[in-house]
């Protein structure tokens, strides 16, 4: 996440030169980030499911409890830039070991939390040190692998993250239902304590002085290219990750249980795993253009489902249909961030997961006002209208990329 240019003697980048040495360094950086990725997304999406159990339990509206899914993705979204100047100064590493360790005190501090006010600030905290997590594997994979191999391992990344979600929505609700929606927010927190410890044995990439973060920004805001992808990336949090919050209480409102919509909706990270295989295999043959419209079209089918059909056939389309959307669209932006101002490669990256993550809040703000009333078809024909100038900005613009 630092955001200071590492130059050869003739002051170009060097992809790579901070690579962990051998083949068996490089595979456990690689284990270890996907660990890092999976168990963020795990506390990520584990509050989905839970948001009925913790309305019950803390006795409020169910829209107030879905501010805790808003607080946590504002605070995700608003410290990566934070945890980027932090970075400059600690190092990568060991800002990953910080904010690991801080979101696992916070995370159990979610899990004791007596009042909604009290579990809003917990969140808001844990949102906030796991922030660090999926934009520090995305700094150090793009600085330890070279450009032609980076979607491929961006693929693992998203390989982690998806078995994350997966786990979390089926997981979480299973725990919730048959212990106590409490002990969800225990089993990520005790997984970043280890990571915490375990990430010690992670090389430092070479790091040279930072750039001022404010003048890194004016760089990457100066690029056209750049601002796109920040654009895009606002959107695309909107759309594959805010209103994916809804599935599960679509589910429940319509009779299921907390387990059963849980499991459903498991769907969407089995899926975007999945897929990540596929987009792995076929980034090295099919352009990124392509790539991102596969994406938008399946994010189109998606909400076309649940619009049509807000009930367990149509929500589990839709769960099917959006993984596959993350995997081909969101690797995609990932891997173009990394790419278009490589000298503040860092600074880019945690202002694409900021507006991503902000994106995410202002959709589960957006949508909290229909909860109540049971008015899900409305969110998902808004999520429908914004999936449509999302895919095709997002094609037509890579196109264009790669021919400038």
């Amino acid at each position: 996440m630092a955001s200071g240019r590492r130059t050869g003697g003739g002051g170009d980048e060097l992809p790579g030169d901070g690579a962990p040495s051998g083949p068996g360094g490089a595979a456990r950086a690689a284990r270890l980030l996907q660990v890092g990725c999976f168990t963020s997304s795990f506390d990520r999406f584990s509050v989905a499911p839970l948001l009925v159990l913790i309305a019950a339990d803390l006795d409020v509206p169910t829209s107030a409890a879905a501010q805790v899914a808003t607080a946590y993705f504002l605070t995700y979204g608003l410290m990566q830039a934070v945890w980027a100047a932090v970075s400059d100064r600690l190092g990568r590493v060991r800002t990953l070991r910080l904010a690991f360790a801080v979101a696992g005190a916070t995370g159990l501090a979610s899990a004791a939390a007596p009042s909604l006010g009290l579990l809003l600030v917990a969140r808001a905290l844990a949102g906030a040190a796991f922030a660090a997590a999926v934009p520090g594997a995305l700094v150090y994979t793009g600085d330890t692998v070279p450009p032609h191999a980076r979607q491929s391992a961006l693929a693992d990344l998203m390989t982690g993250a998806a078995l994350g979600m997966a786990l979390s929505t089926a997981g979480a609700a299973a725990i919730g239902q048959y212990l106590h929606w409490r002990w969800a927010f225990g089993v990520a927190a005790l997984i970043a304590l280890g990571l915490a410890w375990r990430l010690r044995v992670l090389p430092e990439p070479p790091r040279a002085v930072p750039t001022r973060f404010d003048r890194a920004v004016r760089e990457v805001l100066r690029d056209r290219w750049a601002v796109l992808v920040l654009a895009l990336a606002f959107a695309e949090g909107m759309v594959l990750v805010g209103f994916v919050t809804y599935f599960p209480l679509t589910l429940q409102e319509g009779g299921l249980s907390t387990t059963a919509a849980g499991s459903a909706v498991t769907a969407f990270g089995i899926s975007t795993m999945l897929f990540a295989r596929l987009v792995k295999s076929l980034s090295r043959r099919t352009s990124a253009a392509r790539l991102s419209g596969i994406g938008a079209v399946c994010a189109v089918l998606a909400y076309g489902a649940a619009a049509a059909d807000p009930a367990l056939p149509g929500v589990l389309a839709a769960c099917l249909l959006l993984g596959a959307a993350r995997a081909f669209l969101h690797s995609t932006l990932q891997a173009w961030v990394t790419d278009v101002v490589p000298g503040q490669r860092a600074t880019a990256v945690s202002l694409f997961s900021t507006l991503m993550f902000t994106g995410s809040a202002a959709a589960t703000a957006v949508g909290a006002p229909y909860v109540d009333g049971g008015r899900f078809v409305a969110v998902y024909v808004l999520a429908l209208a914004l999936t449509v100038p999302l895919g095709v900005t997002a094609t037509v613009g890579r196109a264009r990329y790669a021919r400038r």
